[in-house]
């Protein structure tokens, strides 16, 4: 490593060190290990890394990877985040590419490098520098933060699911909000274990049935001051006239009926004017009281992505990017996932902000970057392809539409085999990850160990 002077208009505060390559082989940095991202460095790492015909590295914030749609779980209580989390240098070594700890805070476009912020631990020691980090190709799948949409009290109020931090501090606040008020010398006030959902989407819709089972299970373990039925309830708040919005009415109405069986409040057409300490106030002027909170109400890129080095960026601010996944302003950087703004040829709408849409992006990109590593200028364009979505309700039910099986039609599937199907995704994501062995080792050990422990994590 040897210390540079960034260009005019970089120069970050702290002295910057730039990392020297070592050779002239084809360097490959994908910024963000979430679905997606963590995908492409793992297969990227199998076909390039380990045969040396390119330097793969994988740069996030975080030093473990959780897969997004299980968060709504680990905030509910009902999953073990350390029995599903991966540590990322663990992969790179076992699959080929290099992790680098640290978070992108710009981009060098002319210099061809990634700006990394320094980090630093709890008592405020550095742990790595300011620096540079040097690409030949540059793909960012740093994902999407939730949208607060400029609502007032929510960053101060509100728990978001963004992270499995956010995901574990909502499930603590849960546990101690049980634990205190089964504590306490009074009664349990009004609205103090209530629980409001703001957003109906896949995340709020799945969070409200799980944490309908979870916090039953919890006061079963002595937590007898607590009458579940009285003093215990869920609200979904949804702005538009239904919830799911994004998928299909009928997938929505059945997803309701359920909820509703569960004694879950569903509220539609109602639009959150702010959030307080006590619960929420409403535009029809309805106030809701809850002193737990989830904000859930939509997505945009992180604030970082509207000043890289001059690349376009939507509405929503996120990267805006061509059919092949390139960026309109610059051909030797990518953009999948949450992070990107794809119309395709055809299209009128971007696609959709979903696991599958990342699964998809980096399959793709795993074969057009070998073509690109080898000379290749013409990248085939990305097609996506839509299998339908699923809704998973806890134990209580699993709802979905698998696409394609007859013209392109939709075929509505609940229960056991959409539960399974919904299981299956996951179980796709491990094996891009690990292969079928081990995964299925896993599963195993898991099946043992959630007959021998508490349903529902009680620290």
């Amino acid at each position: 490593m040897t210390e540079i002077p960034p260009p005019p208009g970089l120069e970050p505060t702290t002295p910057s060190i730039v990392l020297e390559r070592q050779d002239d082989t084809h360097h490959i940095v994908i910024v963000g290990g979430g679905a997606g991202g963590l995908e492409l460095a793992t297969q990227l790492g199998h076909k390039l890394g380990r045969k040396k015909k390119a330097h793969i590295t994988l740069v996030d914030r975080s030093r473990t990877h959780v897969w997004k749609p299980l968060l709504h779980e680990i905030a509910a209580g009902s999953m073990d985040v350390d029995r599903h989390e991966l540590e990322y240098q663990a992969q790179g070594y076992w699959h080929g590419f290099r992790y680098r700890y640290g978070e992108m805070i710009g981009i060098d476009r002319f210099y061809k490098r990634v700006h990394l912020a320094k980090t630093v631990d709890e008592d405020g020691r550095q742990i790595t520098p300011d620096r540079w980090l040097p690409y030949d190709t540059l793909v960012i799948a740093i994902g999407s933060v939730s949208n607060s949409f400029g609502t007032p009290g929510v960053y101060e109020n509100a728990i978001m699911l963004d992270t499995p931090e956010q995901a574990e501090r909502f499930n603590r606040r849960l546990l101690n909000a049980c634990v205190r008020a089964n504590s306490q010398a009074g009664p349990v006030r009004p609205g103090q274990l209530h629980v409001a959902i703001i957003g109906a989407g896949a995340t709020g819709t799945e969070l409200s049935a799980e944490l309908h089972s979870t916090v039953r299970g919890l006061v079963s373990f002595g937590l007898d001051k607590i009458q579940p039925e009285k003093d215990i309830k869920i609200t979904l708040v949804e702005a538009n006239n239904r919830i799911l919005p994004a998928l299909p009415e009928r997938m929505s109405a059945a997803v309701t009926s359920v909820l509703r069986g569960l004694d879950v409040d569903v509220r539609t057409n109602a639009r959150v004017t702010s959030v307080t300490p006590e619960g929420l106030n409403l535009a029809d002027g309805t106030f809701i009281p809850s002193e737990l909170v989830v904000w859930a109400a939509g997505v945009k890129g992180p604030a970082v992505l509207a000043n890289l080095d001059g690349l376009d960026v939507s509405r929503s601010n996120t990267l805006v990017v061509k059919p092949t996944l390139q960026t309109t302003k610059d051909d030797n950087i990518f953009a999948i996932g949450d992070c990107a703004y794809c119309v395709l040829p055809g299209e009128t709408n971007p696609l959709p902000p979903r696991a599958q849409t990342a699964h998809q992006e980096s399959s793709h990109l795993v074969k057009q970057l070998q073509r690109r590593v080898a000379g290749a200028t013409d990248l085939a364009p990305f097609k996506y392809t839509d299998f339908g979505s699923l809704v998973s309700l806890g134990h209580y039910s699993t709802v979905g539409n698998l696409m394609g099986f007859v013209s392109g039609k939709s075929m509505r599937i609940e229960g056991w085999f959409a539960k399974m199907m919904y299981r299956s995704l996951y179980k796709m994501h491990e094996t891009a990850l690990h292969g079928p062995v081990k995964v299925g080792l896993d599963t195993l050990s898991r099946m043992l160990t959630h007959r021998t422990e508490p349903q529902v994590k009680l620290h």
